[in-house]
């Protein structure tokens, strides 16, 4: 079958899948551009749905003539897609957001280590796998959002102490099933041990403000609608909204202000964008030059200035807006304690009275 052949019988199969196979799934794909002659393509399944990233498969095919054919979908949809197709599955990389989905996908046999040098030279060890099935492409900080009208940043300090009686009713929060917040409680299992998660999850859901709704953004609406002072949101959320097209986001941004908690004891949580060669990848070799080139330096910039992250290259520096945040100092555990505390998290969240 000639190449081209191939990628529409990819496109076809797809197609197919979201009809058939996926229940309430919302996949949509990219159709493929032009496949180059020799160097063939890669297949990605990707829960990541920005403009910027659709440009860096741009970039990089441009620069290998690999084509990027991609799959877009929820990160959980997809990792279920990816055990139903098993050996059949067309994706060579699986790229999601969160550590803690990352480490249940190798947990689940999904996922084939890659020995790459630049790979390892561009992705310090702490933002990838000990055995080498996933790597951090970008990273996020779960911060302290707050009413700038309201709120004296003096009087924030750490997690924790948002379930102190003086925040009564002024907090918002998404609910338990976010894998946000599934990770955040994840990461204080790690850190604190499983009593004192419980103790602050049940001291958080005494002060909120109403039960967990929406979405990220959502939290900082409701907090310059004036239903809460405070809430506990990714950092790329603030940039995204500022830079929206939509002036009532932008407005909320403006409003709001980013605290790095636990400066003083155990650092501000952080997790990543992550991907790994799938299993039954049929192009491994094109799937490892892509990671290569997602943790380059050209790609790095790309996603600090574009989206708002941090990037986990060293030797790529965040934008001057990211900057602008401040300095901070990072919560220093293995990622991979995000999935391996995940169902224990769920646990506490349901002892906690967490929505």
């Amino acid at each position: 079958m000639k190449k081209s052949l191939k990628v529409m019988a990819l496109t076809m199969l797809t197609a197919s899948l979201l009809v058939t196979g996926c229940g309430k799934t919302t996949t949509t794909q990219t159709p493929p551009v032009e496949e180059s002659k020799s160097a063939g393509v890669v297949n990605l399944y990707t829960s990541r749905h920005y403009e910027s990233d659709r440009q860096l498969y741009d970039a990089f095919t441009e620069q290998t003539g690999i084509v990027v054919n991609v799959v877009e979908g929820k990160g959980d949809e997809l990792l279920e897609r990816l055990k139903t197709e098993a050996d059949q599955t067309e994706a060579d990389l699986f790229l999601t957001a969160d550590a803690g989905n990352m480490h249940v996908a190798s947990e689940a046999g999904l996922f084939q280590p890659v020995n790459n040098d630049v790979i390892f030279a561009n992705i310090p060890d702490k933002y990838r796998a000990d055995n080498n099935e996933w790597f951090g492409i970008a990273k996020r900080a779960r911060v302290i959002v707050y009413a700038k009208d309201r709120v004296n940043p003096a009087d924030l300090s750490t997690y924790e102490a948002l379930t102190e009686p003086q925040w009564k009713g002024k907090v918002v929060a998404r609910t338990s099933t976010n894998m946000y917040n599934m990770s955040l409680l994840a990461s204080f299992i790690e850190v604190k041990g499983e009593q004192a998660s419980l103790d602050w999850a049940k001291g958080l859901v005494a002060n909120f403000a109403r039960d967990p709704k929406g979405n990220d953004r959502d939290q900082a609406k409701a907090i310059v609608a004036g239903e809460a002072d405070v809430t506990i949101m990714n950092t790329y959320y603030i940039g995204a909204m500022l830079n929206s097209k939509d002036t009532e986001e932008v407005k909320v941004a403006e409003s709001v202000g980013i605290f790095f908690p636990n400066q003083d004891t155990t650092g501000t949580h952080v997790n990543i964008s992550g991907i790994g060669v799938t299993k039954h990848a049929k192009n491994v070799e094109n799937a490892t030059k892509f990671i290569e080139f997602l943790s380059s330096e050209q790609a790095q910039q790309q996603f600090a200035s574009t989206n708002h992250e941090y990037p986990v290259n060293p030797k790529v520096e965040p934008s001057d807006y990211i900057k602008s945040w401040g300095t901070f100092k990072e919560q220093n555990i293995d990622l991979s304690a995000l999935g391996k505390n995940q169902q224990q998290a769920i646990k506490l969240f349901d002892q906690a009275g967490w929505k």
